[in-house]
């Protein structure tokens, strides 16, 4: 996909910090940094992956990204505005053109409301289709995602995992928007039904034009769908390039630890290739490392890793990273 495309999102320096308490309401101690001073941009029509282990902070990064969250610092620039700080009023008028699909279809649909309902409640809000429409709008939303428009009137709990799943998608789909972020859409579903939701998302992004950050920590996924990765742990960014040179070439040390991870068809290659195994537990995003968030288990840390914090510089034409050594 050729990088041309205008930018959609601009994300520069993003910081979420979740104060600690003392539980007994006298002053904190310190914060939690979910997400701490990340920048990326995101262009129009493609599909940017987010990678990482559990609580590194993409989820985080993504619903700060839609203000979800009030991030901490930093700016979140779209359609010539800053997300992080806009007034409530201002940003409902945007709110239509940035959705997001969440990751566990069974707690993020209201339980007591029935398909039509769920699916026609943000055109009601935003007041995008005349009343004597929204049925015929719901049905051909719920046909686009591969639903018995028959199925209106059902509530959540008769639909399996994957469908419940397609009923948000349409949701997300109701307000006509530009961006979606798809927050791990198919990690709460059987592995059989992942890869129609993938297709359902590609098919979907060629039908409307859609542009998706893709968050997961499944790397088969996002290779599969994504036009460019990020990669990030303990709040930052370590390497951001394209799908290609990621999966061909990994450049950070913890990138090329994630990929030596995922097993390989033939046994012989299996059996003598070198993997990368990393020792240790990811550090406390309440307490990170001093220098390079990595320092406490990269098998390349040098003296200057733990005094000194890697930017995220361009190494190559398209290729981003975090690391002294590259």
């Amino acid at each position: 996909m050729s990088m041309e495309k205008p930018v959609l999102i601009e994300v520069r320096n993003l910081k979420m910090h979740f104060p600690v308490g003392t539980g007994f309401g006298i002053g904190n101690l310190g914060a939690v940094k979910a997400v701490d001073g990340v920048s990326f941009d995101v262009h129009e029509g493609e599909t940017l992956g987010l990678l990482g282990e559990s609580g590194c902070g993409k989820t985080t990064a993504g619903r700060a990204i839609l203000r979800l969250y009030r991030p901490t610092s930093g700016e979140v620039i779209f359609a010539g505005k800053d997300l992080a700080k806009l007034r409530k009023r201002e940003l409902r008028t945007l709110r239509c053109r940035l959705q997001m699909v969440f990751q566990d279809p069974y707690s993020s649909l209201n339980p007591r409301a029935s398909v039509h309902e769920i699916v026609s409640e943000p055109m009601r809000i935003h007041k995008l289709c005349p009343r004597a429409e929204v049925s015929e709008r719901v049905s051909d939303l719920l046909n686009r995602v591969g639903l018995n428009p028959h199925y209106a009137n059902r509530f959540p709990h008769e639909f399996s995992g994957g469908q419940r799943q397609r009923i948000a998608i349409a949701r997300a789909l109701a307000v006509n928007p530009d961006f979606i972020v798809c927050d791990e859409p198919i990690s709460a579903l059987d592995v059989s039904i992942q890869a129609q939701i993938i297709n359902l998302l590609e098919d979907l992004q060629d039908e409307f034009s859609l542009t998706y950050l893709f968050i997961s920590h499944d790397l088969s996924m996002v290779r599969h769908i994504s036009h460019r990765v990020g990669v990030m742990y303990l709040g930052k960014i370590v390497e951001l390039t394209d799908r290609n040179q990621l999966y061909g070439n990994p450049l950070h040390p913890y990138t090329q630890a994630l990929l030596s991870a995922i097993p390989v068809h033939d046994p012989e290659i299996e059996a003598n290739r070198n993997r990368t195994i990393l020792e240790g537990d990811v550090p406390s995003p309440a307490n990170p490392p001093h220098g390079c968030n990595f320092n406490t288990r990269c098998p390349l840390a040098k003296p200057r890793c733990f005094e000194e914090e890697p930017e995220l510089r361009q190494v190559s034409s398209n290729a981003w990273c975090a690391c002294h050594f590259v």
